[in-house]
């Protein structure tokens, strides 16, 4: 009886010992929010890329154009109808190719911060997504730092 009583002790000493190595700190928790402002920074960028490509491009001829071009796709009546050329046509594929690469290039991009030790690490990733998930004050507690951390970020900028 005193082994089983000693031994559910040491248990949980051991679990007690294994949730607070498993605890996130503060330190966790900005760099898990620096990883997230710094992805959605990735993808203002690539977001402003597409829009400069769309309105600045010399055979397209701007978003009126492109949106009249993006209906008919596909669609050879319609391209046709419009009257598309193989020269917009080209235009239009290399734009369509450069957007539909963008989400890949996302996750390609996050991924890269999530597997580096000097600004995340994986084992960070995991411990803090997990807690995350289980608790909504963490997860209100980290959206909150992402929030502050863009604030800080735009004012950096207007500077």
């Amino acid at each position: 009886m005193f082994l089983l009583l000693f031994g559910g002790l040491n248990l949980a000493g051991f679990a007690q010992e294994a949730t607070e190595a498993a605890a996130v700190t503060d330190e966790d928790l900005k760099k898990f929010a620096t990883v997230e402002v710094m992805t959605s920074e990735f993808v203002e960028k690539k977001t402003e890329e597409l829009k400069n490509m769309i309105l600045n491009n010399e055979v397209i001829d701007g978003g009126a154009r492109y949106n009249e071009i993006k209906a008919a796709w596909g669609d050879a009546a319609k391209e046709a109808e419009i009257n598309l050329t193989d020269e917009e046509r080209a235009a239009y594929a290399a734009i369509k190719e450069f957007q539909d690469s963008l989400q890949q290039s996302v996750v390609d991009y996050k991924t890269e911060l999530i597997k580096d030790d000097t600004v995340l690490g994986v084992s960070i990733y995991n411990k803090v997504n997990g807690a995350i998930k289980e608790d909504p004050a963490m997860k209100e507690k980290l959206d909150q730092l992402v929030a502050e951390m863009k604030v800080k970020d735009d004012g950096d900028v207007e500077k």
